[in-house]
C-alpha cells in the first residue's frame, strides 16, 4: 500500500479518544486500529512486535548495516481529537486544487475557504483530502502511523539503503494528554526519536508549551429569589467574576508565537454550583509559573470575599522538551538536513502546543516533532495534502539513511 491507500484505510476507524475515561486505552476503537496494524507489521516481516493491555504497539526493523549506529526510533498516536467525532469519517480527494472554495457538505452550507484558511493557497495544484463537513479527518495523527509504515515498507523494498536499528511505537490517547504515560522508553529501546505529528510541510519542532490544566469549582448557594436579598450566592456569577479577573488579551485568539494564554475550554453549572476548566500555557517557565500563581492567587482573593465558595484543581500536563533536547542538537539538524536534501524547506518553529515527544523527552527519550502534513486538525475543516504527506515518507527514509556515528 501507498501511503494514501494507508492513510485512508486508518481514517475508517474511529478512534476519538474519552477524557473522562479512566483506562488505557481510553476508548476501545484505539485497541481495534492498533490490533489492525500489528497484522500488517507481521505481513511485512517486522521483528519484535508487542502491544500491549493499553495498546501501545511497538516493533523493530533490523539492522542491515553497522549495529553499532544509533537507534533511532518514529513514533504517532492512535487516537483522534474528542473535540469532534471521528466516527464514520467519509474522505474525498480533491485532485490538482484551484484555489477556490472548497464545498465540503452541500446541504449545510460548510465549505473550506482560503479566505478563512489563507494556508491553503500554499497548496494550489495539489491533492488535497477534505472531510465531508462532518467530522474530522484524523490526519492527527493518522497520517503520522501511514507515513512511518510506508517508510518502513520503502526500507523494506530497498535493501541497498544501509541503516541501524529502527524502532517504531503507536500510542494510545495523546489528544486527552495521557500518550507518553505508559509508554515504555526502556522497551523501546532508541537513543532518540522523532513524533511524525507536527502540521504543515517543512515543520521541524524541539520546543513546546509548558502546560497545566485548570479545573475551578464555585459553590453558590440557592434561595428562592424573591426572598434572596443578603442570601443568595450565584454560583455562575462568581465564576463571570473570576473569568473576568483573567487578562482579556492573553487568551488563545489574541496570541502567536512564544505567547502564552489562559484557554476557557469547558463551563457548566447553575446557581447552585459552577465549574470552570482552563488549560494554561506558556514556553518559558518562569512566566508559565506565573499564570499558575495568578490562578491561585484570583482563588485566594475571591475566597476573602465569598467564604470560600471556590476550590481551584491544577495539574501539570507536560513541560518545554527544549531543555532536553537542545543540548543534544545534532538530533534536530539531522532531520534539518534530511528535509533539505529531499527539497523541504525546514521551518523550525515553536510548538503552540505539546507531542507525546515532550513528556518522552523527560522521560529519557529525547523526541522532536516532525511534520505530518495535515492542517485544521480536531475539527470539520481539516485536510491533508498528498504531497506534503509523500515528502514525510521521504524525510523519514532519509533520516535513516543520514544517521552515522
Amino acid at each position: 500500500m501507498n501511503v494514501v491507500d494507508r492513510f485512508l484505510k486508518y481514517v475508517s476507524f474511529d478512534t476519538q479518544s474519552d477524557e473522562n475515561s479512566e483506562i488505557t486505552p481510553s476508548t476501545a476503537g484505539q485497541m481495534i486500529l492498533a490490533e489492525e496494524i500489528k497484522k500488517e507489521m507481521e505481513a511485512m516481516g517486522l521483528q519484535d512486535i508487542t502491544l500491549d493491555e493499553h495498546a501501545y504497539l511497538m516493533a523493530t526493523l533490523p539492522a542491515n548495516a553497522d549495529e553499532k549506529l544509533p537507534v533511532i526510533g518514529f513514533i504517532a498516536h492512535l487516537d483522534t481529537s474528542p473535540d469532534m467525532t471521528g466516527a464514520n469519517v467519509n474522505p474525498r480527494i480533491i485532485k490538482n486544487y484551484d484555489g477556490k472554495d472548497i464545498v465540503l457538505c452541500k446541504e449545510e452550507n460548510i465549505v473550506l475557504s482560503p479566505s478563512m484558511f489563507p494556508e491553503l493557497t500554499h497548496h494550489v495544484g495539489e491533492d488535497l483530502i477534505v472531510t465531508d463537513g462532518k467530522t474530522l479527518l484524523g490526519a492527527d495523527d493518522k497520517a503520522g502511523i501511514a507515513e512511518i509504515m510506508t517508510a518502513v515498507q520503502y526500507l523494506i523494498d530497498h535493501p541497498e539503503i544501509k541503516h541501524g536499528k529502527i524502532r517504531i511505537a503507536f500510542n494510545p490517547d495523546e489528544e486527552i494528554g495521557l500518550g507518553a504515560h505508559k509508554f515504555d522508553v526502556s522497551l523501546f529501546g532508541c537513543d532518540w526519536a522523532y513524533t511524525m505529528d507536527g502540521g504543515e510541510v517543512g515543520e521541524l519542532e524541539f520546543e513546546n508549551f509548558n502546560a497545566a490544566g485548570a479545573k475551578i469549582t464555585f459553590n453558590g448557594r440557592n434561595v428562592h429569589p424573591g426572598y434572596a436579598k443578603n442570601k443568595m450566592l450565584n454560583a455562575m456569577h462568581l465564576a463571570m467574576e473570576f473569568a473576568s479577573l483573567l487578562p482579556v488579551w492573553e487568551r488563545p485568539e489574541h496570541t502567536e508565537g512564544y505567547e502564552g494564554f489562559f484557554h476557557l475550554t469547558g463551563m457548566t453549572g447553575t446557581v447552585e454550583e459552577v465549574s470552570l476548566s482552563y488549560i494554561v500555557r506558556d514556553h518559558n517557565a518562569e512566566l508559565f509559573a506565573q499564570r499558575v500563581q495568578l490562578l491561585k492567587d484570583i482563588t485566594a482573593y475571591l475566597n476573602t470575599r465569598y467564604g470560600n465558595a471556590i476550590k481551584l484543581d491544577i495539574k501539570q500536563q507536560y513541560r518545554n522538551m527544549r531543555e532536553i533536547v537542545e543540548p543534544q542538537i545534532h538530533i534536530v539538524n539531522l532531520a534539518f538536513r534530511a528535509m533539505e536534501q529531499v527539497e523541504v524547506k525546514p521551518v523550525v518553529r515553536p510548538i503552540r502546543g505539546g507531542t507525546d515527544g515532550a513528556q518522552l523527552s523527560f522521560k529519557g527519550l529525547p523526541c522532536p516533532n516532525i511534520f505530518a502534513g495535515g492542517l485544521n486538525f480536531h475539527g470539520r475543516y481539516e485536510y491533508v495534502s498528498i504531497r506534503s504527506m509523500e515528502k514525510a515518507v521521504q524525510v523519514i527514509v532519509k533520516i535513516v539513511e543520514l544517521n552515522k556515528n
